[in-house]
């Protein structure tokens, strides 16, 4: 694992920043499994705010809750204009949206095939 607590799975890990991103109200959340498919991470989250505040927001307290909860630093890029932010956490990245600029980048078509983008939680 890159840079993980020896306790730690990627797995692990994706299941407190999912729980995270419920926690905060994000919406339309998608899990995406890169294993096998990426060097850069075992996993992408891509979900969205409905404002640049909340999109900051979603991404700082994700932030702050992985240093707090695990001991991990990460690292964001994007926080400050709010539209898109990115949170680096090593085996995990996650991407935070307005829902138009989500919809232009669509990131999920370039990583998963369509019959499987469905949302990561019921």
């Amino acid at each position: 694992m890159s840079g993980l607590l020896p306790d730690v799975s990627s797995e692990e890990l994706l299941e407190r920043i999912l729980a995270s991103l419920d926690d905060d109200k994000a919406e339309d959340v998608v899990r995406i499994d890169l294993r096998g498919k990426s060097s850069v991470a075992d996993y992408m989250v891509i979900c969205s705010g409905r404002s640049t505040r909340q999109v900051s927001a979603i991404a700082e307290k994700l932030k702050d809750r992985l240093k707090e909860e695990l001991g991990r630093g990460c690292k964001v890029e994007g926080k400050d204009q709010g539209d898109w932010v990115l949170v680096d956490i090593g085996d995990v990245i996650v991407h935070v949206f307005r829902p138009e600029v989500r919809e232009f980048y669509q990131l999920e078509k370039m990583w998963m095939p369509a019959a499987a983008m469905a949302p990561a939680r019921a």
